[in-house]
């Protein structure tokens, strides 16, 4: 009897048992593990204007994901694979999962196409029909220098690579979405979701237009130069100095094969580089934030008769036939420095964050060397979730990346100013300086041309150069023999060098420029998560 009793016993527990399983799994909102919930928890959530209109009540909001990347360019793309091969649960929103079509990001430098690389993303340059590139041909005034990249301990295979921009991003989405852990999904992000200071996640529409939120302890915010969520993480400087006219010539060869051309043209520079064997992009830099006008035919108007006359004769009629083909295209180029708020949570990358003058088309190296930055630091961290602790130890994250992209962002502000026409006696000799100086090669030319590689991102040697093109400048001047004038435009020149580069240097940050181990964020371990008792 007592064994009968206690049969019955089990099998009311059992019961009772399955009825609570059953009731808690229907009354408790379903969550979706791999990215969002149902309608039913997203009411939970309060919208205010706190951070992105955003601010994250409930409780038991479980993350969908270990990291949610707001993008999926090149900086997205290349970050969801990195961290998807960590073993890290990655979700990534992209507004247009959709082949772009621009007329930037598609000149990788050499230091870029070593850190594609290390990041195991080597072939997204391959069947792409991407050009291998060696170095520059510079023009100016009828006359052609042409420096090398210097690439001899390096690899055969490493160079610079020039393609079509959207190809190359979707080979990269390929293969982010390979990995099993890695969720990409077409989607507008409109918000951050905060609680209590920290980002939880985003609040998105999907592609069918329908309101879902997304968590994860911590959300990487990479969107573009565009971006509508950086406000919230740092303080945006845009600064908008010129436009770029675009345009492809079709079936012709640049002087100098393998080569990006610069013609150091009035009033600013024109770029000529390969994207695919059949097809050579120009861009035309317009100093200022207007162009003229395409429609009423101003444009092809000036640069028939401004910018033709300054094009290599081996490609004018190319260049002439691309303008009367009429596909041509503009884009405001941006710089913008770095200058974050530690945000528990959140963390900004890539143009979103940091831009600089496209003309030395460092953008893809900057955003991939910071990659393997982020990669590096977050790899002994198995929990993500202690968001204070994890966002002190990630502003060593903006320290740490300053010497690869302080340099070319000083670089790229800095040639461009000096590769400007102007009507000052002391800026027409640093520009003529800087072209001479370079076509001495040797030393003169491998030191600017590996900083403007990112195969050598030291600070001190891009100032010792930079001056050294104005000593040289004002040596030019006072040869053979010194005059009032030479001394008084070298004097010039002088101030004219720091008035360029030294503001450049100081939006950087000059402590964490030359020396980010002084900096207190400058981590070398990572944190120690106390057991909690």
């Amino acid at each position: 009897m007592m064994v009968e009793h206690c049969a019955y016993g089990w099998i009311l527990a059992a019961v009772l048992g399955l009825v609570v399983a059953v009731t808690f799994f229907v009354a408790v909102p379903r969550r979706n593990r791999r990215g969002g919930t149902d309608s039913t928890a997203s009411k939970d959530c309060v919208i205010s204007p706190a951070i992105a209109n955003g601010e994250c009540e409930p409780e038991d909001a479980d993350a969908d994901a270990d990291v949610i990347i707001v993008g999926a360019g090149v900086a997205g793309s290349a970050l969801a694979h990195t961290l998807g091969k960590d073993g890290r649960r990655v979700h990534v929103i992209e507004r247009d999962l959709t082949e772009p079509d621009r007329i930037v990001g598609e000149f990788l430098q050499p230091g870029g196409h070593l850190k594609l690389i290390e990041l195991g993303l080597g072939d997204c340059v391959e069947e792409i029909d991407a050009q291998k590139l060696y170095g520059y041909a510079l023009f100016k005034d009828g006359k052609n220098t042409r420096v090398s990249y210097p690439l001899g301990n390096f690899h055969s295979d490493v160079s610079g690579r020039s393609f079509h921009n959207g190809r190359f991003i979707q080979r990269m989405r390929e293969k982010a979405a390979s990995l099993p852990n890695v969720r990409l999904e077409q989607g507008t992000v409109t918000s951050l979701l905060e609680k209590k200071g920290t980002i939880k996640g985003v609040q998105y529409k999907s592609k069918n237009g329908e309101e879902k939120t997304a968590y994860a302890p911590l959300t990487i915010v990479c969107d573009g130069c565009f971006s509508n969520l950086r406000r919230s993480l740092c303080k945006p400087m845009v600064d908008v100095p010129s436009c770029f006219v675009g345009l492809v010539l079709e079936n012709c060869r640049l002087p100098f094969a393998n080569h990006g051309h610069v013609v150091l043209g009035d009033p600013s520079p024109i770029l000529f580089y390969p994207i695919s064997s059949t097809e050579i992009r120009c861009l035309v830099d317009v100093p200022g934030q207007k162009v003229p006008s395409i429609p009423n035919g101003d444009m092809e108007k000036y640069l028939k008769t401004v910018v033709a006359p300054q094009v290599p004769p081996q490609i004018h009629d190319a260049f002439i036939a691309a303008i009367e083909k009429g596909n041509i295209r503009t884009m405001p180029n941006r710089s913008m420095p770095a200058a974050p708020h530690p945000t528990p949570g959140a963390l900004l990358m890539g143009d979103a964050f940091n831009m600089r003058h496209p003309l030395t088309g460092g953008g893809m190296t900057v955003a991939l060397s910071d990659i393997v930055v982020l990669r590096n630091l977050l790899k002994p961290l198995k929990d993500l979730n202690d968001a204070p602790t994890l966002c002190k130890y990630l502003e060593s994250y903006y320290t740490l990346r300053k010497p690869v992209a302080s340099t070319i962002n000083t670089l790229a502000g800095a040639l461009y100013k000096v590769f400007c026409a102007s009507p000052d006696q002391a800026r027409k000799e640093m520009r003529q300086a800087c072209f001479d100086y370079l076509s001495l090669g040797g030393v003169f030319s491998n030191g600017p041309i590996s900083l403007l590689s990112g195969l050598n991102p030291r600070p001190s040697c891009l100032v010792l150069h930079f001056f050294a093109v104005a000593i040289y400048g004002v040596g030019r001047l006072l040869l053979p023999f010194p005059s009032l004038k030479g001394i008084w435009i070298g004097a010039r020149l002088i101030y004219s060098a720091s008035g360029i580069i030294l503001p450049i240097i100081k939006a950087e940050g000059v402590r964490q420029m030359f020396f980010p181990a002084t900096v207190p964020a400058y981590y070398r371990s990572p944190p120690v998560h106390k057991p909690i008792t």
